[in-house]
């Protein structure tokens, strides 16, 4: 993972398939930016920690498996939530969200783990997606259609 203060790196591989400012939502209730990268089946499914610190809190919750790329799919299927604070006090969430092929998550992660910023955490079975809740604050480093790799594409720094 690149080194630096306030980097937030991608916790999968795949394509940035959304950039959506949101009000709020059930796991993360501020304004937010989310992030949303599909993984293909040809992708690699790990996921990472994008930032360096501790897990504040996991939560799954069931669901429906609509196709991962589509919109809806944040909202509806099946998924896993962490929200993270870095060692600077800034929290921001990576929701694993399960897709229509194989349906499976694994999150390995407990609350009160500290991770290093791209250290693997879980993964999504194959066709699935990981969308990331970035707070007011953050700069975006990445496009819509761009692909980034996990643990190594910055894909936005704390200001």
């Amino acid at each position: 993972p690149p080194s630096g203060k306030g980097l937030v790196v991608s916790p999968a591989d795949g394509k940035v398939v959304s950039i959506a400012e949101i009000k709020e939502g059930s796991f993360f209730p501020a304004p937010a930016t989310r992030l949303s990268i599909f993984l293909s089946p040809l992708d690699v499914h790990i996921n990472r920690s994008p930032v360096s610190g501790v897990v504040e809190e996991v939560k799954y919750q069931s669901g429906k498996f609509i196709a991962a790329y589509k919109p809806d799919a944040s909202e509806g299927n099946e998924q896993n939530a962490l929200r993270f604070v870095d060692q600077d006090g800034h929290r921001l969430g990576v929701v694993q969200v399960a897709g229509v092929v194989a349906r499976r998550i694994i999150c390995r992660a407990k609350a009160g783990d500290a991770l290093a910023r791209g250290q693997r955490f879980g993964l999504i079975m194959f066709g699935s997606r990981t969308d990331t809740y970035l707070p007011a604050g953050c700069k975006i480093e990445v496009s819509e259609g761009q692909r980034v790799k996990g643990g190594e594409t910055i894909i936005a720094r704390f200001t």
